[in-house]
This record gives C-alpha cells, sequence and structure tokens, in this order.
C-alpha cells in the first residue's frame, strides 16, 4: 500500500450530490427595495436574527437586535439602509421569525 499523499485514487466516484431545499419563492426573499437598495433575508438563516443589504456589487448584514454591521458599503447607503432598520425593527424580527419557518415574509414600506 503506498503512503503517497500528493494523490487521491477513487476507483468508485462518489456520487452523492447535497442541494438545499428549495422554496417555491426562492432564495431569499426580498423584503423592501428602495433608492437602489435591497433589502433580503434568506430562508432559516443562522442566527442571529440578521438581514442583508445589497447595493451594486455591495452587501452589508445588520444584527437585527444590535444594529451592528458587517461589510462594505458606502456610506451614504448605509446611512439608508440604518435609517430604514430604525423604523422597522419589530417587523424585520416578524419576518425573521417568518423565514426561519419557511413561511413567506411580509414585505416592509421603503424609506420615503
Amino acid at each position: 500500500m503506498s503512503t503517497d499523499l500528493g494523490e487521491f485514487d477513487n476507483p468508485a466516484p462518489s456520487r452523492l450530490v447535497v442541494r438545499q431545499q428549495q422554496h417555491p419563492e426562492g432564495d431569499m426573499p426580498v423584503i423592501s427595495r428602495f433608492l437602489g437598495l435591497t433589502i433580503v433575508m434568506y430562508w432559516n438563516d443562522h442566527l442571529p436574527a440578521h438581514f442583508h443589504a445589497k447595493y451594486g456589487e455591495y452587501e452589508v448584514v445588520v444584527y437585527i437586535a444590535t444594529g451592528v454591521v458587517e461589510g462594505r458599503f458606502p456610506r451614504r447607503a448605509l446611512r439608508l439602509v440604518l435609517e430604514w432598520y430604525e423604523l422597522h425593527k419589530d417587523d424585520l424580527l416578524d419576518n425573521w421569525e417568518k423565514c426561519r419557518r419557511h413561511v413567506t415574509p411580509d414585505s416592509i414600506d421603503p424609506l420615503e
């Protein structure tokens, strides 16, 4: 038996295919859209409760309980996201729970 770890020989290729369960509404429900921003949540996403804000090639995660932001975003766009977040914390938590249960979340009014 060879102990050469440089190659892996698998005479019977695996046919195991892992697929995430698809939701009829798609992979990420859009919660709101405004001023070029898109707010989404993923089905059954990891804790803590959060949402994703997208703007062009930028994306941030905003944690609902704390308002902590992870990611890169233009300052002006981030200010708009955080202003919207402050107005809709309760709605966001309700939608988080719905997404965790694979229930279609409610749309949330855009920032005007």
